[in-house]
């Protein structure tokens, strides 16, 4: 339950953003320099992670002490250019352990669904919080088109693990356990998590600070299809610039893969599946383009 403090604390900060008029919401963080901050951020994560390592024994990272290899220097941290909002960040992943699945469905696309364990916590400077923020113990489900930009991009460095199973091959008679998954952290620059350029974010504690995670990736579902028509949520990047998030065909406010009809022309895309082979994308019919699937057509029914 929120704290009534909490509460009081909202409705103050509701009220600051309707000061002026009822139709004029003012912006308490107006006058940031996103770009300018996204440097900032980075300047900082590069001072924490020279001045941190992961300490083994304990699972966890650790302020540098000698003999150990800061994490900015381990083999074992990924830096990833990332581009928001025309912002160019640096997302750091530390891969403890990529994952060895038996079953290997390979790593998990910015808009598939994953099952992970997880603890987040700020980061101020050099500090880290001594406490999480939020955390999940046991296991949950998430769509990484519903998290943190740095999740999305940070989960694609790790692979999914196996359920464990009995000598028989059956599903292991106790607690359900998964082995061979993906563990690691991810040190997100405020821009890629709860940055103020996003309006959602104005009561949130997190705005425009850098966050880390421990995660650990136990299952995913490959090629996740949110709108179950038939075409993977990732292969909904119509443009082709790699991001699902802007692609719109019909122009409805609904983004292609959480769209069940795709070209608005009154036909489900999953009934747009000519040849009948399950997959309605390789379905071409218009002789006057014919590089235009079918579902994305709206002049074919």
């Amino acid at each position: 339950m929120i704290k009534i403090k909490n509460i009081f604390g909202i409705l103050i900060l509701v009220a600051l953003f309707f000061a002026c008029s009822n139709d004029t919401i003012v912006n308490p963080f107006a006058d940031i320099d996103h770009e300018a901050l996204a440097l900032s951020d980075n300047d900082s994560l590069v001072k924490f992670l020279q001045n941190h390592y992961y300490d083994d024994t304990v699972d966890s990272v650790k302020t540098l002490v000698s003999g150990q290899t800061a994490l900015y220097s381990d083999s074992k941290l990924k830096t990833l250019d990332v581009e928001e909002n025309d912002i160019a960040y640096k997302l750091y992943v530390y891969v403890l352990d990529e994952g060895t699945p038996t079953i290997d469905n390979g790593y998990p696309t910015r808009v598939d669904s994953v099952f992970t364990k997880y603890s987040g916590r700020t980061l101020t400077g050099t500090s880290l919080a001594t406490s999480a923020f939020d955390g999940n113990t046991v296991g949950v489900w998430l769509s990484l088109t519903n998290v943190v930009d740095g999740w999305a991009y940070g989960f694609t460095q790790f692979k999914g693990g196996d359920l464990k199973k009995d000598a028989n091959g059956g599903v292991f008679n106790g607690p359900i356990t998964y082995l061979n998954g993906g563990k690691g952290v991810l040190f997100i620059p405020s821009g890629l998590a709860y940055p103020s350029s996003n309006t959602s974010n104005y009561i949130s504690s997190l705005v425009d600070t850098n966050i880390m995670f421990y995660v650990d990736l136990l299952e995913f579902v490959p090629n996740t299809d949110h709108d179950n028509d038939g075409v993977p949520s990732i292969s909904e990047d119509v443009d082709g610039n790699g991001n699902p998030n802007d692609d719109d065909t019909d122009s409805d406010g609904f983004l292609n893969y959480f769209d069940t009809d795709d070209d608005g022309d009154g036909v489900l895309t999953i009934d747009e599946d000519a040849n009948g082979d399950g997959n309605p994308a390789n379905d071409f019919s218009d002789p006057n383009n014919p590089t235009l699937a079918d579902y994305l057509n709206p002049d074919i029914f």
